[in-house]
């Protein structure tokens, strides 16, 4: 194996090909931390508005069909969107870091989200639009995973592994606040009170939550330009290997997983693992809003407070308020007790809130009381906030 070596253009010493400073008792470069974190914060076009609150809900609603219909199809193309990433991921990262083009790849990864969130203007509210729907929602989820894989892998560029938790933390809390700023933009501009809405639209034809899907494109393309406009040396750049073909690319990566399944099976066990738990936090963000309008009635005149209009965008509000505080507690506590623990405790609270929000689906004996949906509103209302 033959490699060609690139010259270091640290800004600090003894970081090969990157920007970290490589201990703790060198500064970090914070202009450089803000344009990073401010990808995350237009990305939040993508899981707040996208995905959860806005155009996931109405995707799924009955304009498209009879029953379940819009469900039904965006599980399919989700699942084909999850399969598609987990066969591809490893091998574009692999190829990317080999390559040396991380910020090109995240610059082409990030145009294309733009421009299927862009796209889904034109899915208008009909049974024959629901596929064009789903294939774009699938297609975006697919392009944001690949911008992501290379977005995260630029932690190292500009952080040194003592600070990583901290860093980590305050780029996904910008990605919160930014979708708490989006919401409640179109919240107040598009969906909330009686029309017109701005820009004089409407509502017929739902063409003022279509408009959501332009103000989210340009609001990623606005915020993630100063990152992708940086010229900034980045790790992968210190080692860049012979192009190989795709072909060679998976054999390597059996080599690895068939050196690990010998040599070290709980680090395969680990990345199986943490697979599936990244999996479980997609379908709670996929999810959320739809199980809320749909399973807990967010929007239904007959539970009190939930008859406002674009309730479920409050509800996405409030959720991204307390993630946005727990991503920052949480890199606070990543660099002090481990992200193992931090995982584990998340977890734990995870299944604890699922439990309890079972009750919630129907009528239920708990000892002498019994719980209706209707008369736990008021806990739901808290419950949206910790979903």
């Amino acid at each position: 194996m033959t490699h060609a070596s690139v010259p270091s253009q640290s800004g600090s010493p003894g970081a090969p090909g990157g920007l970290a400073p490589s201990s703790a008792a060198e500064p970090l470069n914070k202009w450089l931390i803000t344009k990073w974190s401010m990808w995350s914060w237009g990305n939040a076009t993508v899981s707040a508005v996208m995905t959860t609150f806005v155009f996931g809900t109405y995707i799924t609603s009955e304009a498209f069909g009879p029953g379940d219909r819009g469900s039904q199809y965006l599980a399919v193309a989700t699942a084909v969107a999850g399969a598609v990433v987990a066969l591809t991921a490893p091998v574009i990262g692999q190829r990317t870091d080999k390559a040396g083009r991380r910020r090109l790849w995240l610059t082409l990864n990030t145009v294309m989200v733009i421009t299927m969130v862009a796209a889904c203007f034109f899915v208008r509210p009909e049974e024959g639009y629901l596929l064009l729907g789903v294939t774009l929602m699938a297609l975006m989820g697919i392009f944001d995973e690949f911008a992501n894989l290379n977005y995260n892998a630029m932690i190292t560029d500009i952080s040194d592994h003592q600070r990583m938790g901290r860093v980590s933390g305050i780029g996904w809390g910008a990605g919160y606040l930014g979708g708490i700023v989006l919401l409640l933009i179109v919240y107040i501009g598009l969906i909330a009170g009686d029309p017109p809405h701005w820009f004089g639209l409407g509502e017929d034809d739902a063409i003022n939550i279509r408009a959501v899907a332009l103000v989210a494109a340009g609001w990623h393309l606005l915020f993630a330009l100063p990152l992708l406009l940086t010229r900034m040396p980045t790790a992968d750049q210190a080692v860049v290997e012979e192009k190989v073909t795709v072909a060679e690319s998976y054999r390597r990566l059996f080599r690895v997983l068939a050196h690990l399944w010998r040599a070290d099976r709980n680090t395969l066990w680990f990345l199986l693992s943490s697979a599936i738990y990244r999996d479980g936090l997609s379908a709670i963000f996929t999810w959320g809003a739809v199980l809320g309008v749909h399973v807990y009635r967010i929007e239904d005149s007959e539970i009190p407070l939930t008859e406002i209009a674009g309730s479920v965008l409050l509800f996405g509000i409030a959720g991204n308020v307390v993630a946005a505080l727990g991503a920052f507690i949480g890199g606070w506590f990543d660099d002090r007790i481990g992200p193992r623990r931090v995982i584990a405790a998340s977890i734990i609270s995870l299944l604890g809130i699922a439990v309890i929000m079972w009750f919630m689906v129907t009528p239920r004996q708990v000892g002498p009381v019994e719980l209706t949906p209707v008369e736990v509103s008021r806990v739901r209302l808290s419950g949206r906030a910790v979903m």
